[in-house]
């Protein structure tokens, strides 16, 4: 089936199945392999994107269900003023170790402070108990947001 899709502000037409997971459709028909793959069960946090401004498992979102909706990309997430400010305290603070699930914990943090602009510790908790760090990094990514969100 053909979907035209609203990426990161672009239309991108695409020629799948109605099932086919949105993480797929991303990194492998459309090259943003910015998102990554982790547990494809939506339990880990790895694939978070944004659709209309909600942080979403991409892994377990079929491409049907999209429909007109926004969709931002970790690629993109810099260009709003919260992403920028969660990158810069991403790089100040040195949260990142392996990095694999950073992409998705950014997408988090996002969204919480879209919607919290100043995040408590338990806020902070709550907004991110989804996503899995095997690093460990959570003190540093919890500094980190309160840091963009300063």
């Amino acid at each position: 089936m053909a979907f035209t899709l609203k990426i990161n502000g672009t239309p991108h037409e695409v020629d799948v199945d109605g099932d086919t997971p949105l993480l797929w459709v991303l990194r492998d028909v459309l090259g943003m392999t910015g998102t990554k793959f982790g547990c494809g069960m939506a339990l880990c946090g790895a694939c978070t994107v944004h659709v209309d401004g909600q942080a979403v498992r991409s892994c377990q979102t079929p491409v049907d269900s999209v429909g007109d909706s926004a969709v931002t990309t970790i690629e993109a997430i810099g260009e709003t003023p919260q992403g920028k400010a969660l990158q810069q305290a991403w790089l100040e603070l040195e949260v990142v170790q392996c990095g694999y699930c950073q992409s998705g914990q950014i997408m988090s943090a996002a969204a919480l402070l879209a919607e919290t602009p100043k995040p408590t510790d338990d806020d902070i908790d709550a907004a991110m108990s989804g996503n899995v760090c095997r690093c460990g990094t959570y003190q540093r990514i919890r500094a980190a947001i309160h840091k963009a969100a300063a």
